[in-house]
């Protein structure tokens, strides 16, 4: 079964509050067995245009990757960072070739 990801791009308005999302989804985040690929590390856009702020997250399966999303957990913790960034997450089931 392949793996899932979730890839998020962000740009962040007010860091402290972003910082109690990341607490809150913690938590959401082990239950689901979530790893971090990339966790805003330092990137270069080489084409088009991106928010300053690249996450990835990894699941066992697609269908894992989606209940953590809709989970009423992680719906809390996004609460938090609605307000304070925008952007883009997809979830994306990964190859198996």
């Amino acid at each position: 079964m392949p793996k899932a990801y979730w890839i998020g791009h962000m740009d962040v308005t007010d860091p402290s509050v972003y910082e109690k999302y990341k607490a809150a989804n913690a938590a959401v985040f082990a239950e689901y067995g979530a790893r971090f690929v990339v966790r805003a590390g330092a990137q270069d856009v080489v084409e088009g245009t991106e928010p300053a702020r690249t996450v990835v997250l990894e699941f066992d399966s697609l269908e894992i990757a989606r209940a953590c999303y809709f989970s009423e957990a992680y719906q809390a913790a996004k609460a938090i960072r609605d307000p304070v960034a925008s952007g883009n997450m997809v979830i994306v089931e990964g190859y198996d070739g």
